[in-house]
């Protein structure tokens, strides 16, 4: 199983991520910080030229019911969503799977919850694509 769930758009990257930030509205999920690879490494002196984007989401409900089961699972929170341009000039959007995180933890009732995170943020970024 693949730690990640990733999809090709022939949106550009910029665009990817407005379509996927009002998908993930739909989906009950808030975008809580957005890093500009390119734009931070240069603040840094730093020349990288690929545009990558990591956000940082969260739907505040499934945030609750985790860490009210285990605390441990805010090492894992909020939920990172990366949309970046591929080597081969192509689009790409996708997530670390919380359902292979939360294995780590070892807890069944962690494992449905986070199934269903799971789905939701699919579902948002094939909407998104």
């Amino acid at each position: 199983m693949d730690f990640h769930y990733s999809v090709s758009t022939n949106k550009t990257v910029d665009e990817a991520v407005q379509a996927l930030e009002e998908s993930l509205k739909n989906h009950k999920f808030g975008v809580l910080w957005q890093m500009d690879i390119p734009e931070k490494l240069r603040e840094k002196g730093v020349e990288f030229d690929t545009p990558y984007r990591i956000m940082e989401v969260c739907n505040p409900h499934e945030a609750k019911k985790v860490l009210s089961q285990n605390r441990l699972v805010g090492y894992f929170l909020p939920c990172k969503v990366v949309v970046y341009q591929d080597n081969d000039g192509s689009t790409k959007i996708g997530l670390p799977r919380p359902t292979v995180l939360m294995q780590v933890i070892n807890d069944a009732t962690l494992e449905d919850i986070a199934q269903g995170v799971e789905e939701s943020l699919k579902q948002a970024i094939d909407e998104a694509k």
